[in-house]
């Protein structure tokens, strides 16, 4: 007979509370609002990334509220404490978009050093915008304590169904001339009406899904509209429930197992999501102490189809995934098809499979996700590559729209702003690939995201005449034939700063290959030649940053290896 599980609800707070010695604490505590009652009931921690600098997350100090509500109500204390976040939407574009990925980091540091140094026994962490989920769920996965994750939801469309990528097309449309001033600002003005995520299946919403996939949100989390009545429900719900996996001693890592990785993967992949998802998920699993590797992408990827009809690439926007019943449905059709793992654990404290038992099918008529025996793609659309441009593989996002394969002359750049000003002005021409270099992890440092030259792109018309490939990223708004990730980047001598303009490039989605049409002793004798180029930053974090980050085919992670844990 199996010995039960001793399970102590209090295991890191009654160590700052409990006792004479203790005394000091709990008089500092009193002053933030603890009462005698209080030091015996387990302590979550509400990590809120509440800021007004992003619609993202405007609104979350209100359901950060609602969490501690349900923490309280369900027989913990809570405690509310902040951490930052920053936009991508606003500083795409710009050097500050060079903070975006590192943001995830400082994230995930300070959620682990908050609650490290509190000794909270629990966590409930809202994140709502592209870099600070991935940043909660890797603190969750280090810390190791009962935790709950919450979506803060997706932002209701602007007018004429417009949204944020809108107008980051619209700049490419207006340098066309197919826009006017007047037009161009109308769009401006009415694309994001208010609080929560961009619209679309872009970074945002991707990770919600996966990160409800893996397990740590509750069941209907990730699609939710951010001002909704159910949102605040979630959050309460939320708090509730971290309280009763104290209970039962479930921790993250008994949630996240490598199983429920390929669930995350499977789901992203038919939503059509975004490829900042391999590297968050890649990023979460070396918290957790799973093995996964860029190959695990390609061979789940050749079983799971493209389903869900979602922009960028598709028609519909997520809140008209949520009014049809959000992902719990595909969940469950995924499931019954044999492609989700339905015994991996969950929050709940039950598995997935019986999260599901009772989630309907969509209403026949819609035409938002696709049956199984009719989808949009066979395959993946996230495809890995490698060849002699990536020696460490790269990460395409191709759903077939644009093609499988395109082959081209190079045009270089060293850097987004080169590329985007000469986009704009239409030096680049159908049949180029643009080559975005010293963007990467290291070399931007922070690995910009590319929607400014992407929406250009798209804006002038030429989204299936270009290919794009960088070593930086793409957001989840990008869409066209583009290639990111290529690694190793060029600022540690990979080859995609060896590439000259007018060389022949070839991307082959077939045959997941990359590569430049030169002999291999042509490469030596460039990478002989070859110098690093002078860091961006001498001081400060993103000196740090590209002091420690590891490359884009390993998750872009700035923690040492460490040693994965048994398969399980």
């Amino acid at each position: 007979m199996t010995k039960k599980k001793e399970v102590d609800p209090r295991a890191y707070s009654r160590l700052v509370v409990d006792g004479v010695k203790q005394a000091p604490s709990r008089a500092m505590l009193r002053a933030v609002g603890f009462q005698d009652a209080d030091f015996a009931k387990p302590q979550v921690g509400i990590a809120s990334t509440w800021a007004n600098v992003t619609p993202c997350n405007m609104h979350i100090a209100e359901l950060a509220r609602e969490a501690a509500a349900g923490v309280d109500a369900g027989g913990g204390k809570s405690v509310l404490f902040n951490t930052i976040t920053v936009s991508d939407g606003i500083s795409m574009g710009s050097p500050g978009m060079r903070y975006s990925l590192v943001s995830r980091e400082i994230i995930a540091d300070s959620i682990e050093a908050v609650v490290g140094a509190e000794g909270f026994d629990g966590l409930v962490a809202i994140g709502g915008c592209d870099k600070n989920m991935p940043g909660c769920a890797m603190a969750m996965a280090r810390l190791n304590r009962p935790a709950v994750f919450v979506y803060g939801g997706t932002i209701r469309p602007g007018a004429r169904r417009l949204d944020i990528v809108a107008v980051y097309e619209a700049v490419g449309a207006h340098a066309a001339g197919k826009l006017s001033d007047a037009e161009l600002q109308e769009i401006e003005r009415t694309a994001i009406p208010g609080p929560g995520s961009c619209a679309g299946m872009y970074t945002a919403n991707t990770m919600a899904s996966a990160i409800e996939a893996l397990g740590l949100s509750l069941p209907g989390s990730s699609a939710q509209e951010a001002v909704s009545e159910d949102k605040r429900t979630d959050c309460r719900r939320a708090g509730e429930a971290v309280v009763r996996l104290l209970q039962q001693g479930i921790r993250p890592r008994d949630i996240l197992t490598p199983r429920a990785f390929e669930n995350a993967i499977t789901v992203t992949i038919a939503l059509g999501g975004s490829t900042n998802a391999v590297l968050h998920l890649l990023a979460i699993a070396h918290a957790a102490r799973v093995r996964l590797t860029l190959d695990d992408f390609t061979r789940i990827g050749k079983r799971v189809p493209v389903l869900a009809d979602l922009r960028p690439s598709g028609r519909y926007l997520m809140s008209e995934l949520v009014a049809i019943g959000g992902i719990q449905p595909l969940m469950r059709m995924l499931l019954e098809a044999g492609l989700l793992q339905g015994d991996c654990l969950t929050v709940t404290g039950r598995t997935l499979a019986e999260n599901l038992e009772n989630t309907g099918m969509y209403l026949a008529g819609q035409d938002i996700v696709r049956p199984l025996s009719s989808p949009l793609k066979k395959d993946s659309h996230l495809v890995v590559l490698y060849g002699n441009v990536a020696p460490e593989g790269a990460v395409a996002k191709i759903t077939g729209k644009e093609g499988l394969t395109f082959s081209g002359r190079a045009r270089v750049f060293d850097g987004e702003e080169r590329a985007t000003q000469a986009i704009l002005e239409g030096a680049v021409r159908a049949g180029d690939v643009v080559v975005i270099r010293n963007e990467g992890p290291k070399g931007g440092p922070g690995m910009r995201e590319m929607l400014s030259p992407t929406g250009a792109i798209m804006g002038r018309g030429l989204g299936d005449k270009v290919a794009l490939i960088t070593d930086g990223r793409f957001s989840g708004g990008s869409h066209g034939f583009v290639v990111g990730h290529i690694s190793p980047e060029a600022a540690v001598g990979g080859p995609i700063g060896l590439l000259r303009t007018g060389d022949r490039i070839t991307i082959d989605a077939l045959k997941r290959e990359i590569r430049v049409d030169l002999p291999a002793a042509e490469l030596r004798r460039r990478r002989a030649k070859w110098k690093p180029r002078r860091p961006f930053a001498a001081a400060g974090v993103l000196a740090k940053y590209a002091k420690l980050v590891g490359s884009a085919s390993t998750g872009a992670v700035t923690e040492p290896p460490a040693t994965p844990r048994a398969n399980h």
